[in-house]
């Protein structure tokens, strides 16, 4: 493999020279390679839609902002590391919503470009896809490498359509690992978010707005390792999303799925086949959630959502959401409804099940689990 690795890095540097360039590829697409000490923000805004532009391995101490649709932004695997740049921004600001790759009114790429390359630098992000409010970014895929260290988020994207995240590492940042508003179609797959500073996974409607829940057409979170996070996934004021496969470990809570008294209410998620093991950490609270320790899964203030075929053990804690699978009303009073708790396999929670909510039509059918609060859910 080591030598399948270097062969490769060989042909690409044949085919380009020294020094940045592109190599030419099926379709016509091009695929721009970059070197550390390089500029990826140059690359990206020298690309074309369906481009890629392929990072070789080493550390890369800067941020890009992504707006070009159809672009690929590519590493080699974990040994691709994007870092904040000495004297980077503490992340004070919000993460930008303008376009990184805007042309200006000469049609070509310039100032205005120059001057957007800096945005998700300053907000404290590692990479940001950025669309706006009227032209969402559609089908850009980032893959094969780690961020790490950021202030705010490893990744950030907003307004964007049919987004693509897989084996992504996102490490030791400030707030979330990997997170989303305002997009539709994304699918995160085969990441590892560990040890951010809040959610590894956040995916929200807005992040500073209030606003009804919003519909992800099938959005998908599959397959990723979650581990050593405040929460392991957030899914906060959506609907219509799946969490399938994922494994989540050593966080304070696993999975959060939450609503509030807008509407329409967050709900239709299904959380299924997934492995959620001591997420025990201690995590004190904040201004809008208690205290969290030994959460595996909580729904509040959700309708209509499937929890199923679950494997949830040994989650313990002291906090008000601490369980198996938890059913919370939300801290504005908005309650849970028509939830379906079925087919899960609960062991070592403290308890297994338990539902705290008033709300109407949560049913739990089918679990293998020995407590529950209050009694009888088992």
């Amino acid at each position: 493999m080591k030598k399948c690795h270097i062969a490769y890095l060989a042909c690409t540097a044949a085919l380009i020279g020294t020094g940045l360039g592109a190599a030419p590829s099926v379709a016509d697409h091009t695929v721009h390679v970059v070197h550390p000490g390089q500029s990826i923000q140059k690359a990206v805004d020298a690309a074309e839609p369906g481009d890629t532009v392929l990072l070789t391995y080493g550390t890369y101490h800067q941020s890009v902002d992504v707006s070009t649709p159809g672009l690929t932004l590519r590493g080699v695997g974990r040994g691709t590391v994007l870092e904040p740049a000495a004297g980077a921004s503490t992340g004070s600001t919000a993460p930008s919503t303008g376009s990184g790759a805007a042309k200006d009114s000469k049609g070509s790429k310039g100032s205005k470009q120059t001057k957007a390359a800096t945005s998700c630098a300053a907000s404290g992000s590692g990479i940001c896809v950025v669309g706006t409010k009227d032209q969402n970014v559609d089908g850009v895929t980032i893959a094969g490498l780690t961020v790490s260290g950021f202030a705010k988020n490893g990744v950030y994207a907003t307004e964007a359509d049919g987004l693509t995240v897989r084996h992504v590492t996102a490490v030791k940042n400030g707030v979330w690992g990997i997170a989303t508003e305002h997009s539709v179609h994304g699918v995160f797959h085969d990441n590892t978010a560990r040890d951010n500073g809040d959610a590894g996974l956040f995916l929200a409607n807005t992040i500073k707005e209030e606003q009804g829940a919003t519909d992800t057409e099938g959005t998908v979170v599959e397959h990723n390792r979650l581990e050593g996070n405040r929460i392991g996934v957030t899914v906060r004021r959506l609907r219509n999303l799946t969490l399938a496969g994922n494994r989540v470990t050593g966080n304070c809570a696993g999975i959060f799925v939450v609503g509030d008294e807008n509407k329409p209410k967050a709900g239709f998620v299904t959380v299924r086949e997934n492995r959620i093991e001591r997420n025990n950490k201690s995590c004190p609270k904040t201004a809008r959630l208690d205290a969290l320790q030994g959460s595996g899964i909580v729904l509040t203030g959700a309708e209509d959502s499937l929890v199923t075929r679950n494997v949830i053990k040994d989650n313990v804690g002291k906090s008000p959401l601490s369980g198996g699978i938890v059913l919370f009303k939300s801290f504005v009073g908005t309650t849970s409804e028509r939830n379906r708790i079925s087919d899960n396999l609960l062991r070592g929670n403290s308890p297994d099940l338990v539902n705290t909510d008033t709300g109407k039509g949560n049913t739990f059918e089918g679990n293998s689990c020995r407590s529950s609060k209050p009694a009888g859910l088992c």
